[in-house]
């Protein structure tokens, strides 16, 4: 079964970091990245750039499209990268999101699969 992992943090915490801090941490990420994937737990994923360069396109009721500069939410915790996990069960999406090595917040969805 595929999973979506969306990786959530505050962009304040991470640009608080020092350059030997961000080296440590990314490889730490890095690692455990490489280590899902050999397991096959992990078939794809990237890493987001910041809130600054989003756009958001709305669509209303009546099929009419907005767009605005930003991202769709504002708040502390911002999504900064996603995994498509693919493991047997909820289970074990939650065993391997618990092992992620930042201090963020991982939200694990199921992907729904369409005939």
């Amino acid at each position: 079964m595929k999973y979506m992992m969306l990786i959530a943090g505050s962009e304040d915490a991470w640009a608080g970091r020092s350059e030997e801090e961000l080296k440590a941490l990314y490889g730490r990420i890095g690692e455990w990245w490489d280590e899902q994937e050999r397991a096959g737990r992990i078939v794809e994923g990237h890493e987001l750039q910041p809130t600054a360069t989003a756009t958001t396109v709305r669509i209303a009721q009546d099929g009419s499209a907005t767009v605005t500069d930003g991202p769709f939410a504002e708040g502390k915790e911002m999504v900064g990268g996603y995994g498509i996990l693919e493991v047997a069960d909820l289970d074990e999406a939650l065993a391997v999101a618990s092992t992620w090595p930042a201090p963020d917040a991982l939200e694990i969805r199921p992907i729904v699969v369409r005939d």
